[in-house]
């Protein structure tokens, strides 16, 4: 009688030390794709820190089409609006919505840089390079921010689907979160005139 206590003491203990650290480690991995994802929001933000910098440089050179510059600006304000996803509960929705709103910035971006070709003087200007230069240090951030937290999300969802972690996931309500996601149309490759 003695006997079977102490074994199904240590049951019990072996059991419940597993569950601590099977819960520990799914804390763990869910921090670390928060702060991944606060990678991902810090470099989004540096990126529209440069907008206005970047639209003032244009506006000093050119005679500039006006739609260009506005369409810029109500984008950055768009993304602004929608920086609000919550990492705790996201769900695939917040993201393609966050999603929508950095790409529009992006393409937005994108026109006003093909435009400047049209100004030879602001292309040749020191800070027009230097800009450009920091805008594309941007999009390679954000693109390895991404893989990142693509890759602790993974980690996090495979923590929360495999047995016999997902018992303590599903106890504790740890759920699948999504992932970033090419943009519609990436894998076609753009056409050139």
């Amino acid at each position: 009688m003695k006997k079977t206590g102490i074994i199904i003491a240590i049951i019990v203990g072996a059991i419940l030390i597993w569950g601590v650290g099977t819960y520990n480690g799914l804390v763990k991995k869910q921090e670390n794709m928060t702060k991944a994802w606060g990678q991902v929001e810090n470099v989004y933000q540096r990126r529209a820190d440069l907008v206005p910098n970047l639209v003032a440089l244009v506006k000093n050179y050119a005679e500039y089409e006006q739609s260009t510059l506005i369409s810029i600006t109500e984008a950055r304000a768009q993304k602004a609006a929608n920086t609000s996803v919550n990492i705790e509960s996201y769900t695939e929705s917040d993201l393609q919505n966050y999603q929508a709103a950095q790409d529009e910035l992006g393409e937005s971006l994108n026109r006003l840089i093909v435009s400047i070709e049209n100004y030879p003087d602001l292309k040749a200007s020191e800070n027009y390079l230097t800009l450009q230069a920091q805008l594309a240090g941007c999009e390679n951030r954000i693109m390895t921010e991404r893989e990142r937290f693509n890759e602790a999300a993974k980690v996090y969802n495979q923590s929360v689907r495999k047995f016999p972690s997902s018992i303590i996931a599903n106890m504790f309500g740890f759920e699948k979160r999504p992932y970033f996601e090419a943009q519609a149309g990436a894998d076609t490759a753009p056409e050139t005139f």
